[in-house]
């Protein structure tokens, strides 16, 4: 399980499922802080007061977890240190990575705090508090409205609101989300930490142990965790990188536990997952389904580009590292989906649950009354959407660096945001308020560490010529003319010219561009400004109407999840959506398939079992002296007698939970979760119990790797730990 690339649309993340101890029916989803009193978390094994979990105060347990942007992580330390996934801080080490100094390889370790490296392109948001607002939002909709003007008002009420909430205080940063598709809605408010720091990562043949060929299986043996840290102002307030900021001080951080977990033991874990689609139905699973069938292929064909064009260049293969571990983590997420769906014929037990819940509405006047139509409903317009959309999809994608260019895209985001500043801030799209203009032009700057001019260019040039043979009306129109002719040297030629003639190679340029008014910009003619200008025309029809289709859309779920919550009384998690999130399990091993056995926790021994000398399965020599000697320290396990490498437990979690911290049973945390297992990827649609396992990190090994193998004894220190 990787971290979250944003830039890809239409990837779908992963989820768990949630399988409750002993005699207990199991619940489940991913809960809000506020409905974990519905659980009975104390008859289930918790041993600490479910109160102290989350406070609105800001001193619950559940406030020590930060948003990462993709990727959780959590306090540790009262001086802002911060436990997260090597993959999460991947992207980070990747942009402070060079030849000479290559921190992907070789790890990194800052022995002091002056030594700490900004952790480009990351900010850590900090859970303040968070309230329903549904009335709120809901007062703006009135009646006869078309889907349309309701989309426009819902997201006029969002405005208002998070502007409302962000003037409360300098790195203030609220965001209003949907929950049940638009039956609640919920502001969070979260205080903004925008000078991250690079701690301590392992090297990549430790946090990276298995690479691809382990990700999302077991037995897993990877050593996944970094630490970052948060700085301030000395005045408290998030503010940009300055030497002269300070650590953070955070009101709450976790206690590390080492006496560790065995096969039964309860355990919980909080954080921020990204999109699960566990209420929908089954004509929405039947269009992702196809979907991804389609995704399968092409994400392999762009695998195969980057890792030509990266062969035997190592500044290269550093550039389109962190691009290409999302496009493989994406790869193979839905390549365990599409099978998970046939193996237990996904679609055809969605219909069935769907025949059950008619048979509910139609027990019912009143019920049939409501949401005796929604299904048939729903079936018509998925229809007309799935014309609608496999029409645009290209034109979509092309303006993205993972289908398209990156020198593309970037002149895209330049000629938007350089249109969307000349209307007030109010009228703006959201990513284009002045809230989001510092993100933009740091994107535009980071942009320089993820592709190579030359590369980008040759991949353009691959892209286009799969297009040649398309219907005409899938393909944007400005490629139309060129792509008739079918000629693999005129499309060269084409683009040759783009980029010959371009001045966006250059981050200085480009953030220059951002400065400019419309006119100003057209006027010097860069074809890839001028190109952007085109799609643009197009861009901005399918933008209106996707509002449009979407708002339709969440009227008909809107129906059929308040169905669902009155069906259930109550008692269902929302879909997750990239907010906090509780969840809680067993440490229990799992059988795949016939005659085979797993039991939930691996070690050290194994690691050692897998070391084939290459990557990734090389163990470097140190930690083979340390495995010789026994010298395993306060790490070793007396029962196994040996250090634990990773465990498996039923919690529920997706995408976005990597990094998140597992607690054991008294709120301590034993481990951090960083992957699932490929047989519980279909659980971001449909749970299946006997297989549904998340996968951590043993607290022990991490601790084990930082003092013994690094010799960062004095994080350790800071943890709160005695170093014997």
């Amino acid at each position: 399980m990787r971290y979250k690339v944003k830039a890809i649309t239409g990837i779908l993340l992963l989820v768990g499922m949630l399988l409750v101890p002993f005699v207990v029916q199991a619940d489940e989803g991913m809960w809000m802080p506020h409905q974990m009193r519905l659980l009975n978390l104390q008859q289930l094994g918790l041993k600490m007061n479910p109160d102290d979990l989350y406070k609105k105060d800001g001193t619950g347990l559940m406030n020590a977890v930060v948003n990462l942007g993709g990727g959780t992580g959590e306090f540790v330390s009262s001086e802002g240190l911060i436990l997260t996934n090597h993959h999460v801080a991947y992207g980070a080490v990747q942009r402070a990575s060079n030849q000479e100094h290559d921190y992907i390889t070789d790890g990194f370790l800052a022995m002091t705090r002056e030594q700490e490296i900004p952790a480009q392109g990351y900010t850590a948001d900090i859970l303040l508090g968070y309230e329903e607002v549904t009335a709120r939002v809901l007062s703006k909709v009135k009646p006869k409205m078309t889907p349309r003007q309701r989309y426009d008002a819902i997201e006029k009420a969002f405005n208002e609101i998070v502007t409302e909430t962000e003037k409360t205080g300098p790195d203030i940063r609220a965001s209003v989300v949907s929950m049940y598709s638009g039956n609640q809605y919920y502001l969070y408010r979260f205080k903004r930490i925008k000078d991250v720091r690079i701690v301590y990562v392992p090297p990549l043949d430790i946090g990276d142990y298995g690479g691809e060929v382990d990700n999302w299986v077991w037995p897993r043996h990877t050593c996944d965790f970094s630490f970052l840290r948060a700085y301030v102002s000395k005045d408290g307030v998030g503010v940009d990188y300055s030497p002269e900021n300070v650590p953070y001080k955070p009101k709450v951080w976790l206690k590390i536990s080492t006496e560790g977990v065995k096969e039964g033991d309860f355990t919980f874990v909080m954080g921020y997952p990204g999109r699960t689609y566990r209420n929908n139905l089954a004509v929405e699973i039947e269009y992702d389904f196809n979907a991804m069938v389609r995704r399968i292929s092409e994400f392999q064909d762009i695998i195969n580009f980057i890792e030509g064009a990266s062969k035997g260049d190592k500044e290269t293969e550093i550039r389109y590292a962190s691009m290409l571990k999302g496009l493989y983590n994406s790869l193979k997420n839905m390549q365990g989906k599409v099978e998970g769906m046939k193996k237990v014929d996904l679609i055809a037990k969605k219909k069935e649950q769907e025949k059950e819940f008619l048979a509910w509405v139609n027990a019912s006047p009143e019920r049939q009354k409501k949401y005796g139509q929604v299904l048939t409903q729903m079936e018509d317009f998925m229809k007309r959407y799935e014309a609608y959309a496999a029409k645009n999809e290209l034109l979509s994608n092309i303006i993205s660096p993972y289908f398209g260019s990156t020198v593309l895209s970037q002149a895209y985001t330049i000629y938007r945001t350089v249109l969307e500043r000349q209307k007030p801030d109010k009228d703006r799209e959201p990513a284009y308020q002045d809230r989001n203009l510092p993100y933009i032009k740091q994107r535009v700057q980071l942009a320089e560490r993820g592709y190579v001019f030359n590369t980008d260019r040759e991949f353009f040039k691959h892209q286009l010529k799969k297009m040649m043979n398309l219907p005409p009306d899938m393909i944007p129109v400005p490629f139309r003319s060129l792509l008739s002719q079918k000629s693999d040297k005129a499309i060269d030629e084409y683009v040759d010219n783009l980029y010959k003639n371009t001045i966006l190679g250059d981050p200085k340029k480009r953030l220059e561009l951002l400065e400019m008014k419309p006119a100003e910009l057209m006027k010097l003619n860069d074809p890839f400004i001028n190109l952007a200008a085109e799609l643009e025309k197009e861009l901005k029809v399918v933008r209106e109407e996707s509002k449009a289709w979407s708002q339709e859309r969440a009227d008909l779920k809107k129906v059929y999840e308040a169905a669902l919550l009155e069906m259930k009384e109550g008692k269902l998690a929302p879909d997750a959506n990239g907010t906090i999130r509780f969840t809680y399990g067993l440490i229990e091993g799992y059988s795949p398939r016939d005659a085979v056995i797993y039991k939930p926790i691996t070690t050290l021994t194994g690691v050692l079992e897998k070391d084939t000398g290459v990557f990734p399965f090389h163990v470097p020599e140190k930690l083979k002296e340390l495995y010789k000697k026994h010298d395993y320290g306060q790490f070793e396990d007396p029962i196994l007698k040996d250090v634990p490498a990773c465990f498996l437990n039923t919690t529920n979690v997706t995408g976005g939970n990597s990094g998140s911290p597992t607690l054991n049973a008294k709120g301590e945390q034993v481990g951090i979760i960083f992957d699932m297992t490929y047989e519980s990827v279909i659980g971001d649609y449909y749970i299946i119990p006997e297989w549904q396992r998340s996968i951590s990190v043993d607290i022990r090994y991490v601790l084990f790797i930082t003092e013994k193998f690094s010799g960062a004894h004095f994080l350790l220190e800071e943890m709160g730990l005695a170093v014997k």
